[in-house]
This record gives C-alpha cells, structure tokens and sequence, in this order.
C-alpha cells in the first residue's frame, strides 16, 4: 500500500495525497466539489435527465475514498431507478483513513459511507432496496469487463503523467467497449491526447467547464453508429 496522507482542500472536504506518485487523489481546490461536478452533475444527472432509465449501471476506475459512490448512493435516493455500481481498485484505503475522511460531515449518509468501504470485494452488495456494489480489486488491465454493459463511466484514474498506462487509447478502448449505446464517458482530465483517442474511438467528445480551479474537463457519449470504430 502506497504511503497516503490526509490532507484538507479548499473547500474543506478531506482527500489524501499519495506520497510516491507526489499526487492527490482529488482538486486541491475542493474534492467534493470535484466530484460533484465532474461525476454526479455532468454524468449521472445528466445522464438521468437525457434518458430517464429505470436501471443505470455505472463503471468506475478507482475507488479511491468511495467519496463518488457516496455521491451517487445520495444522488440516487429514488427507489424506482435501480443503480448497479461496479467499481475498480488496485489500492483500497485501510479503515484508519477512510474513516477519518470528513465527506459525511458534509454529505451525511454516515452508514452508507461506512457500508461502502466495510463491504467484501468481488462479491455484488446490497447497499439498499435499488443500489447494488460490487468491488473488484484489480486493475484496469486486468479486470474483465463484458461488451456493451455499462451506461455510465466515472473515469477517475491519478492523472496520465502519474499512471499513464490507464489513458493508453487500448485502455481506453477497454472500457468504451464496455459500454452501452449511448453510454456516457466522464472524467476531470481534459488533456488533447485524451480528447484526440475518445474521438479516434467513435465517440462524441465535449470539453466542458471544469470544476473551481480547473479550466475544463472532458464528457464523451458513445453513439449507436459508432460502434463499428471499436
């Protein structure tokens, strides 16, 4: 396990900072208005909006401090749209770390925030009536992700110059193949190479406001027609 150290952000929401990468796991300027932003507002909501499902299935890269399944498990809290939530994780935070994070002091949802890092891997939990978990520890590499299951991926690897293997254009034709018609791709990173390989893939690529602090960040949408570019 990498050394992890708690640190506050400006907009006095908790995040770590990995000390052998030299990187935080969220904005400096705010890791709850990060993930707010990025993940639940130009993803989720946005997603709900454009196609009222009665189930969403969600695909994330990297767990991290469970602080995007807690924004989701409160974004989600109508019980006739069901939410299956998959998420990877090569690292998971011990319990000492997670549960000095100050998201619920905010957000609430206190026993959903523990549930969410006290809950076994590999196996799908119940989180309530309509929200289901399930957690792999494994890596983006590694994990086997089947064609066409997911409508919406929270893209949420350390930055290409920290992990670059997870932005190679094979990785993300992984997970773009992972996806549904009209499935949504969100992430923070609005980098050119990464703009340049989501449209190579065939998908819709908008660069978009970024949260406080950052410029820009990047939503892509996979189209029915576009699957032949796979």
């Amino acid at each position: 396990m990498p050394d992890l150290k708690l640190i506050v952000t400006s907009d006095g929401s908790h995040s770590l900072f990995n000390e052998a990468l030299n990187e935080t796991y969220h904005s400096v300027h705010g890791a709850i208005q990060e993930s707010q932003h990025v993940f639940i507002k130009n993803g989720l909501n946005y997603f709900l909006e454009k196609h009222s499902p009665s189930v969403v299935s969600i695909f994330e890269v990297g767990f991290g401090t469970g602080l995007n399944a807690l924004l989701a498990v409160k974004a989600m809290q109508n019980p006739n749209v069901a939410v299956k939530y998959v998420s990877v994780e090569a690292f998971p935070i011990g319990e000492t770390l997670w549960n000095g994070l100050n998201y619920t002091t905010t957000l609430g949802f206190e026993d959903a925030f523990a549930f969410l890092h006290r809950s076994p891997w590999e196996i799908i939990n119940k989180i309530s009536g309509h929200i289901e978990l399930l957690k792999l520890q494994t890596t983006l590499e590694k994990v086997q992700l089947k064609q066409g299951s997911f409508d919406l991926v929270f893209f949420d690897a350390f930055a290409p110059n920290k992990q670059p293997e997870l932005w190679t254009i094979d990785m993300l034709r992984k997970v773009v193949t992972a996806m549904k018609s009209n499935g949504v791709f969100v992430t923070y990173c609005a980098k050119g190479q990464l703009k340049r390989d989501l449209k190579e893939l065939g998908l819709y690529v908008e660069t978009l406001p970024g949260p406080p602090g950052k410029k820009e960040m990047v939503r892509a949408v996979k189209l029915a027609s576009q699957e032949d570019n796979l």
